[in-house]
């Protein structure tokens, strides 16, 4: 309710909504940019071909336990992240780490469950990027590039005050860079992308290497005592309370983002390199690693501005926010 006691109306708030590998969440952006509510509820697991209509329901959900937290006539505009490579249609065209999604219509599964509502969908790493331009940690910056540091690597860029898309809607895939031809499988169908090094999949990779090899002794124990089953988690855990293995093992990590960030800036040079997700969350020992690993390996490193590289202000709601904003703006621009 609004203070009158009046229905709050879509002139007060817009929705945000990220779709993410866990959980789907949902934020309630109020005129002056504040979060007035938020809700979540589990991402539907499962495959197959209706993977798309349960992850909608979802996102359907979400929306209505906003409308009741607030409250709400049920009429605000409603922005939604989804991962992936989606076009300007709101179609999914290709998500390697939600492969039984491929080809889903975002915007007509969720619009049917939503009628009435101006629905406005992006992909989840641009719709974060605007979040923290606006709002966050890349405030007063003018060229900024984000990496979301998931399961896998996402990226938004912004260029002269703008979220850049490219031509079909799929700027932006970084993660999917090439570091290394002869490196592991990426469930793209390539080997060697970045992401495959620099993700939560790849500490983990790199964890249950050094564990299998004896090196991480305090990390197997954090897991349970299998080394199989070591997670990026319990190396970030281990790292923090100071376990030199571990906190190795974040450095490496760092090593292979300040290596693709140092081939980003080659392309785009960016003032602001904003790394956001739960890798970034292993906290100052990684950034600092990509920091010192970037203006090393950066072109011209001694002779040209670096980049700043700051941690992500706004965390897991980066996403939502950003889909609540673009919600009111009617998209990204």
């Amino acid at each position: 309710m609004t203070p009158d006691g009046g229905r709050r109306t879509a002139a007060d708030v817009t929705y945000g909504i990220d779709i993410g590998g866990t959980k789907v969440l949902g934020v309630a952006l109020g005129p002056d940019h504040d979060v007035v509510a938020d809700a979540r509820v589990p991402t539907p697991t499962g495959g197959g071909a209706a993977v798309g209509s349960h992850v909608a329901a979802a996102v359907a959900q979400v929306v209505h336990d906003l409308d009741r937290a607030l409250g709400a006539a049920g009429d605000a505009p409603v922005g939604v992240g989804a991962p992936g490579m989606v076009d300007r249609q709101g179609r999914l065209c290709f998500a390697p780490n939600l492969p039984h999604a491929d080809g889903v219509d975002w915007t007509g599964l969720i619009g049917d469950r939503l009628p009435g509502r101006r629905i406005v969908i992006e992909n989840d790493a641009n719709l974060a990027v605007l979040a923290e331009h606006r709002l966050g940690a890349a405030r007063g910056y003018r060229d900024v590039v984000m990496v979301t540091l998931g399961t896998g690597i996402g990226g938004g860029i912004v260029l002269d005050g703008r979220v850049q898309v490219g031509s079909a809607g799929f700027a932006g895939e970084i993660g999917h860079m090439v570091v290394d031809p002869a490196g592991p499988p990426c469930p793209c169908g390539r080997r060697g992308c970045w992401e495959r090094f620099a993700s939560g999949a790849g500490l983990g990779v790199l964890a249950r290497e050094a564990a299998l090899a004896g090196r991480l002794g305090e990390v197997v124990r954090l897991a349970g005592g299998d080394p199989e089953s070591v997670r990026g988690e319990d190396v970030s855990a281990a790292a923090a309370a100071g376990d030199p293995a571990a906190r190795r093992v974040i450095e490496e990590v760092g090593w292979w983002v300040g290596f693709g960030l140092a081939n980003l800036a080659a392309v785009l040079d960016p003032e602001c390199f904003v790394l956001g997700g739960g890798v970034a969350q292993a906290g100052d020992l990684l950034v600092e690693a990509a920091r010192a690993t970037f203006g090393e390996l950066v072109e011209g490193g001694e002779r040209r501005r670096l980049a700043v590289i700051v941690p992500a202000a706004l965390g897991e709601r980066a996403g939502a926010v950003g889909a609540a904003l673009a919600a009111r703006q009617g998209g990204l621009s």
